[in-house]
């Protein structure tokens, strides 16, 4: 059996937010190996472990580190297969790690994922898996109900403990009417088939940003569709949108301020969803934090702020895993990139 996830760990401290990524290959059946090397004290081992497991056969690394958390961006250095990664709270709350772990140059992106959410990371990384392996999508639809029927019961464990004399309920609407809505499996007219990417920009400000994603997809010949509609202003309308393009292979949302756009996708999909966070306001810093720190079972891998560039070739590292040609097209471009862009 050989493992499909290679987890890197930045000191065995680390690994309590390890098991919650170990968990959840266990549960979708997704094979996995675990190795501990620090990008600064043992750079060389990264090195070898990264370069040896992508000639075996890795389809997606983890790295999983706290404080200055260089790990997952030495292992986007020597690879060309997606990177997740996982920063760990040890000072500051998390967020020397976030930072360093998001905010990578252009052409080494990291598909970054809350702090200690190393749920979150793994379904990431199954979700990367499930673009061409329907038997793991399966397993995460499968997983995703269970979350609805544990929110479904810790509801009614809340609500029969409130004793207030005022206490009035008002609904009662039948479970089953509450499940999410099946897109999957709701016929659209107008549905786009063989699509790779659906990129969705929340504001015509976002656009500036986008164009630095589609440019490089151009290069790539990848099909993409693009749109630019705020699940905030046009709920309908975005809803629609994502029947519309509920076949792509996976998501770039480019968005500023509160990030709602990335929140709503995953909301609807089980693909995977690249977040690009846009410095409309407080330098950006707004749309990162809400965009990255999802709960778990919903995870975003969100890239550095106003780096669509990024968010292209980290899905061209998605796609190429079962595509030659953008297999290709990827080392080319990672092999010649100069420093100075």
């Amino acid at each position: 059996m050989k493992p499909k996830v290679m987890i890197l760990l930045g000191s065995a401290s680390d690994y309590a937010i390890a098991e919650k990524a170990i968990d959840i290959l266990e549960t979708l059946n997704i094979p996995y190996d675990v190795k501990v090397a620090s990008a600064h004290r043992t750079h060389e081992k990264v090195k070898k472990i990264v370069m040896k497991a992508t000639d075996e056969g890795i389809e997606v690394f983890m790295g999983i580190a706290g404080l200055s958390a260089h790990l997952p961006g030495m292992i986007a250095a020597n690879t060309h297969k997606p990177v997740v990664g996982v920063p760990v709270s040890v000072k500051l709350g998390g967020l020397d790690a976030l930072y360093a772990s998001a905010q990578m140059p252009f052409g080494a992106p990291v598909a970054t994922v809350g702090i200690d959410r190393g749920e979150n990371g793994a379904i990431l990384a199954a979700q990367i898996i499930g673009i061409h392996d329907k038997d793991v999508r399966k397993r995460i639809s499968s997983m995703r109900s269970s979350f609805f029927e544990k929110i479904a019961v810790d509801e009614r464990n809340l609500l029969e403990s409130i004793t207030g004399d005022y206490y009035s309920p008002l609904l009662d609407i039948p479970e089953e009417e509450l499940k999410n809505e099946d897109l999957s499996t709701d016929p659209s007219d107008d549905e786009i088939e063989d699509l790779d990417i659906a990129i969705i920009a929340g504001s015509y400000s976002d656009i500036k940003f986008a164009k630095k994603a589609t440019n490089f997809l151009d290069k790539m010949n990848v099909n993409y569709d693009f749109s630019v509609i705020s699940p905030i202003r046009y709920p309908k309308r975005f809803e629609e949108y994502l029947k519309k393009v509920k076949n792509t292979k996976l998501f770039i949302a480019i968005t500023g301020m509160s990030a709602h756009v990335t929140g709503a996708i995953v909301a609807y999909t089980e693909k995977p969803v690249i977040g690009v966070p846009c410095s409309i306001r407080l330098d950006g810093i707004d749309a990162l934090l809400s965009m990255v720190n999802m709960p778990p079972g919903v995870p975003v891998g969100t890239v550095g702020i106003d780096n669509g560039g990024n968010a292209a070739i980290l899905a061209g590292e998605m796609l190429g895993i079962m595509n030659k040609d953008i297999e290709r097209d990827i080392r080319r471009f990672k092999g010649n990139i100069e420093c100075n862009q």
